[in-house]
């Protein structure tokens, strides 16, 4: 069987997602993860774009064992360098090139000619090769490009040292037949003596990524590049974990596997939902909370029987399991360490000592804790504000129907705690509007989402809030989890709060 591929763009794509905004440590966690997941390449980000994501790029680049480390560039030797000082540290460096090549991007957003992106292409890839041995090369908007200008494209590409060949249906404009078709096309008549790889990297605007990916693989492409969860910009990108679960379950059709660890989908997935602050829907194939349940009577009396009736994955094949050794207040520092290991998390022991403090505080109100209480106690701390968090929380009623909030509030740069107190007709209102005292700084809130992380009254609330900042625009998320929910709504808003104030000081 082939091999394929993976190439994550979570970090980079996958923060275009409007709201979404990984810090450097939580982009330098999901690229462990996502090397333990089994990706062949992370897309660590765009470096010429902001020094946060040099940073990132760059710091990424120093943790990597066995992943490769791409970074993305325009056509334009400055980003190139950028791509090259920010992979100077990786242990297996790769650059990414792109420029556009469908009519419409030609005329009204580049301003070229088709002979211009011709001669664009062989300089810039040309000087990309000087730099790093493996360059990727993508046409962008090629499924929207006339085909014997996009074979010209390639051929170019390759002729001047590309060894990668992406082919992006940037706006999600194809289908399965005809994407397959493209690869047919350019596999069979771009010439070398070389090995080159193609792949696809699909969007979602039709709600036909998955399929136009898997359409790629089946003629020929020998890397995919996508999302986890399928963040991404509008409707996303594809879900590489629906991609390597089709590609295993359906090994007899498609001839191919992966190096995707499966049975830690689960993890990866959850950490990208909790630190990208989008939940996973309930009916996602693979992940979603609904894909093992069965409601209808006709199907559970056929699974009871044999679960082969109706479920063609089983929950453990990715990474779902069952509380084996259920968490609770008589529980120790050694069981709890053995969850996570269970859970495939590490840390220091300073680390672990302080997961082991949250974890006992959750156990004096929770009677029994299970693996998804344990991995949004540790996710939901990991990515909290580094410097600006929730000391204390009180409430009090008055006569007139008024809520009053007193929100304590401990800022770690300046090693300050401050007690602020504010009025609202609910309680959310009254510490929202105490954190805004606080910030003394403009936002406008979008949306307020409350979820149980599981079943029960007894479950940890997951607040999700979706804000703007009225100065620039942006839109950002942040999620706030906690045994009360009322807290885990300060904590949303204030995390949101931080991105706009860290935002606005840029």
């Amino acid at each position: 069987m082939r091999k394929i591929e993976f190439l994550d763009t979570s970090l980079r794509d996958g923060e275009q997602t409007p709201g979404v905004n990984f810090s450097v440590q939580e982009k330098i966690d999901i690229a462990k993860q996502l090397e333990k997941w089994g990706i062949s390449a992370i897309e660590a980000g765009f470096p010429a774009a902001s020094p946060d994501s040099f940073l990132a790029v760059s710091e990424i680049a120093k943790v990597m064992t066995t992943t490769a480390v791409t970074g993305l560039c325009r056509c334009v030797k400055g980003d190139i360098d950028k791509a090259s000082l920010a992979l100077k540290d990786a242990k297996h460096p790769q650059v990414h090139v792109f420029i556009a090549t469908s009519p419409v991007h030609m005329e009204y957003k580049l301003k070229m000619t088709p002979d211009e992106v011709l001669a664009s292409i062989a300089e810039h890839v040309t000087y990309a090769r000087t730099l790093f041995e493996i360059v990727e090369f993508s046409p962008e908007d090629a499924t929207r490009t006339d085909k014997d200008f996009l074979l010209k494209a390639v051929q170019t590409a390759v002729d001047n040292g590309a060894t990668y060949i992406n082919i992006p249906d940037t706006v999600g404009y194809t289908t399965p037949e005809e994407f397959g078709q493209i690869f047919k096309l350019l596999i069979e008549n771009v010439k070398t003596d070389r090995e080159i790889i193609f792949s696809p990297h699909c969007h979602d605007d039709l709600g036909m990524a998955t399929a136009n990916t898997l359409a790629a693989i089946k003629n020929g492409a020998g890397r995919v590049e996508g999302t986890v969860n399928g963040i991404g910009e509008r409707a996303g990108n594809v879900a590489l974990e629906e991609v390597a679960v089709a590609l295993h379950i359906r090994k007899d059709y498609y001839q191919a596997t992966s190096d995707i660890v499966l049975n830690r989908t689960k993890t990866t997935a959850d950490m990208i939902s909790r630190y990208s602050g989008l939940s996973i829907p309930k009916n996602k194939a693979v992940t979603g909370g609904n894909a093992f349940a069965h409601e209808s009577g006709i199907h559970q009396d056929g699974v009871l029987k044999n679960p082969e009736t109706y479920e063609i994955i089983t929950p453990e094949l990715v990474g779902i399991k069952f509380n084996s050794l259920p968490l609770g207040k008589l529980s120790g520092r050694h069981a709890f360490k053995e969850k996570l290991k269970e859970l495939e998390f590490e840390f220091t022991d300073e680390e672990l000592n302080q997961h082991f403090a949250n974890f006992k505080k959750l156990a004096d109100k929770k009677k029994e804790i299970s693996d998804e209480d344990v991995r949004a106690l540790i996710l939901g701390h990991n990515s909290a504000d580094s410097e600006i968090t929730l000391e204390d929380l009180r409430l009090s009623y008055n006569s007139s129907d008024e809520q009053e909030a007193r929100v304590s509030i401990f800022n770690k740069a300046i090693q300050e705690s401050k007690e602020i107190e504010a009025k609202g007709s609910g309680s959310v209102e009254a510490i929202f509007n105490a954190i805004d005292n606080y910030f003394d700084q403009d936002i406008e809130l979008e949306t307020y989402e409350i979820d149980a992380i599981t079943s029960g009254i007894d479950a940890q609330a997951e607040v999700q809030v979706n804000v703007t900042n009225p100065k620039t625009g942006t839109h950002f998320s942040a999620r706030g989890i906690d045994y009360d929910v009322l807290k885990a709504s300060a904590q949303a808003y204030l995390r949101a709060n931080a991105f706009i104030k860290r935002e606005n000081e840029k």
